[in-house]
């Protein structure tokens, strides 16, 4: 075995944070790790490897290439093992990648031996990036997809002989994220390299790996092969985050995600981890906790029971979302925008009617951010039209001080990270209380009222960000768009960081939004699952122009263009 983990417990200040986990990668498999954010799979991960953050400390038995790392390893023995034995990909590749050297500069200092130029093209070339001069180039002057697979090269530059990948591909679009994967899969297969792969994403754990280990308030719940688990999976917890999957093939009735959150391992030390949040649980769950079982065919669980039902008629039963009033709220028109020689927007056109949620689909680059900014007035297009609700904003500046004031209030923006649009020193209630000031008197909602609108206690307002959880922090931010009552919300990748549990209530709410209040919604992602489930009408965006339009079901189910169908053909 590459890797072997037994028993292996994280402790700190707060208690035990991973407690007693074990699992194996050989050479030649792709495992895989899944489970929600604070599972504990990134600590795992990175005490596999000797590098836990200070004020951790690992116990128990951690063996990469028969070389036991915990208590007895010092320094040298792991530096001796990371990039060679080892190495590690990360989800940023910002993280890995110096933006003060270049690309080969990169692959070079970690490879054996003396590296020439024609070495390191060739290990650029592995990674499928065929130029050569981009061994030239700097970390900022590549795209997410480049910066990747430098960091994936430079990973597998001192030939490790296990990889473990940490969310590689969380933060790429659809197309990207499948030359990725396809990549990783290829080079690992090459190899005969172990790989062990973390990830929220079950589609991606279950499409490409061998074994997929599951993972709950730092213990591993169920193991073995990815096929088998998502066809019929032996914990509450695995079916519970399989039925919050958003479909691509058809509008669910309602999102349903698993309510509360994972709790601190210390705190369920002596009882089923899951208990508290599983509609199977009984008070046998509660008064010990479950060993982790075999139950044949390579699984095991640790549920006292071998099955769980996956699926019922409410979770698979066809709905239909809103078709808005028919009248137009935005209008955009033949909309051109250029940065130097580069046109981001090559004259685009689409329609958001009242109460009525549009997807605008597309990879990195297409320009779906530029059109948003464009009609939150934080860009300038240098032709076209943009009407919202009858008045003309496409130069922001031409506008009256009252005609600002109105459009406001008619147009707010959800942004993928909460934290963009939440002061982290002032708390809830002061948030919402301030936005609310610029809302119209007659129709000003309080910050109870506002929380209560989006699924939160009121008694959440007296709570600062960092008190909350990332879905948490997501309500609060749409809550924050939604106090001066906006006809229109810009949805610029709201749940594309989220678990899939958090993106299922945060999509439901999203919904329940434009059925109760009629608000509009310009709706941005690189998921097309979400888009099946959020938007009436969805519109594809390829280097600047759209390629295709009409309703969601038609444009996925038969879509017309070579580029949509490359979009569809990429889902995991």
């Amino acid at each position: 075995m590459l890797l072997e983990i037994n028993e292996l417990t994280i402790t700190g200040p707060a208690g035990t944070i991973v407690d007693g986990v074990g699992l194996t990668v050989a050479a030649g498999e792709m495992a895989g790790l899944v489970g929600e954010s604070g599972s504990g799979k990134s600590l795992t991960a990175r005490a596999a490897i000797g590098l836990l953050p200070k004020g951790l400390r690992a116990s128990g038995s951690i063996r990469v290439g028969g070389v036991e790392i915990v208590g007895t390893a010092g320094e040298r023995v792991l530096r001796g093992l990371r990039g060679r034995r080892v190495s590690l990909l990360m989800q940023d590749p910002f993280s890995m990648l110096n933006p003060l050297r270049t690309t080969g500069a990169h692959i070079a200092e970690t490879m054996p031996g003396r590296a020439t130029r024609e070495e390191v093209a060739r290990r650029l070339a592995e990674v499928g990036i065929d130029d050569p001069s981009v061994a030239r180039r700097y970390p900022f002057q590549l795209s997410g997809g480049m910066r990747q697979r430098v960091a994936l090269a430079a990973a597998l530059a001192g030939d490790p002989e296990l990889l473990i990948a940490d969310e590689p591909t969380t933060a790429l679009d659809a197309t990207t994220q499948h030359e990725i994967l396809t990549l990783l899969a290829r080079v690992q297969a090459d190899r005969g390299m172990g790989v062990l792969l973390i990830t929220h994403d079950l589609r991606v754990a279950f499409a490409i790996c061998d074994r997929v280990s599951v993972m709950y308030a730092g213990r591993v719940l169920e193991q073995g092969p990815g096929t088998s688990l998502a066809q019929a999976p032996a914990h509450p917890y695995t079916a519970g985050l399989l039925r919050a999957l958003p479909s691509v093939e058809h509008t669910l009735e309602r999102l349903t995600g698993i309510p509360g959150s994972v709790p601190p391992a210390a705190q369920v030390a002596s009882e089923c981890a899951f208990a508290a949040r599983c509609d199977h649980a009984t008070t046998r769950c509660r008064a010990s906790r479950p060993p982790l079982r075999e139950i044949g065919d390579g699984r095991l669980t640790a549920c006292v029971n071998d099955t769980v039902p996956l699926l019922t008629a409410r979770d698979v039963a066809t709905g239909t979302l809103p078709t808005g009033s028919g009248e137009p709220l935005l209008v955009v028109d033949d909309l051109v925008k250029r940065y130097g020689t580069h046109t981001a927007l090559g004259g685009v056109s689409l329609r958001v009617a009242a109460g009525e949620t549009v997807g605008l689909v597309g990879e990195s680059g297409s320009g779906k951010t530029t059109l948003a900014r464009s009609v939150l007035g934080l860009v300038t297009p240098d032709q076209g039209r943009i009407e919202l609700d009858g008045l003309d904003i496409t130069r922001r500046r031409a506008l009256t001080r009252q005609e600002r004031a109105r459009v406001h209030r008619l147009v707010q923006c959800v942004f993928q990270d909460p934290s963009t649009s939440l002061n982290p020193a002032m708390t809830v209630g002061a948030t919402l209380s301030e936005a609310a000031a610029r809302a119209e008197p007659a129709g000003r909602l309080a910050p109870g009222d506002l929380l209560e609108l989006v699924g939160l206690p009121p008694g959440y307002a007296t709570r600062r960000p960092k008190g909350l959880s990332g879905g948490e922090r997501q309500r609060v931010a749409i809550a924050r768009a939604l106090a001066v009552r906006p006809s229109l919300l810009i949805c610029d990748e709201p749940v594309a960081s989220l678990d899939v549990s958090v993106q299922a209530h945060v999509l439901e709410l999203l919904r329940r939004l434009g059925r109760e209040l009629g608000t509009g919604m310009l709706f941005i992602t690189h998921d097309l699952a979400v888009v099946r489930q959020i938007a009436v009408k969805t519109v594809v965006l390829f280097k600047g122009r759209v390629v295709e339009q009409g309703d969601t079901a038609t444009v996925l189910d038969a879509p017309a263009h070579d580029y949509t169908r490359r979009l569809v053909a990429a889902i995991p």
